[in-house]
């Protein structure tokens, strides 16, 4: 299934921001930096991961909705997504 690349855009830029706040974490730990501080910034790219994993999901379950109900490919991608969606809980 090929994901809507407009949506994939938008999560890629999600995820870049999320590798900036990891490497913010990283660097914190580095330097010493209060528990608190590194758990607060640790828990945001948690938080953004799965908003973009969810949004993945999301954009594939839109596109499946899309299929011709019933058919064989319908059912294939929609248990792949829900296990996918599962994967994140």
């Amino acid at each position: 299934m090929e994901l809507d690349p407009d949506e994939m855009t938008k999560v890629t830029h999600r995820l870049k921001r999320a590798q900036g706040q990891l490497a913010g974490v990283i660097r914190m730990l580095e330097e010493g930096r209060d528990c608190e501080d590194v758990v607060t910034q640790l828990s945001a790219v948690s938080r953004a991961l799965d908003r973009a994993g969810f949004a993945i999901i999301a954009t594939g379950m839109r596109q499946c909705m899309t299929r011709e109900p019933g058919s064989e490919q319908e059912t294939l991608d929609v248990a792949k997504l829900e296990k996918l969606f599962l994967s994140l809980a």
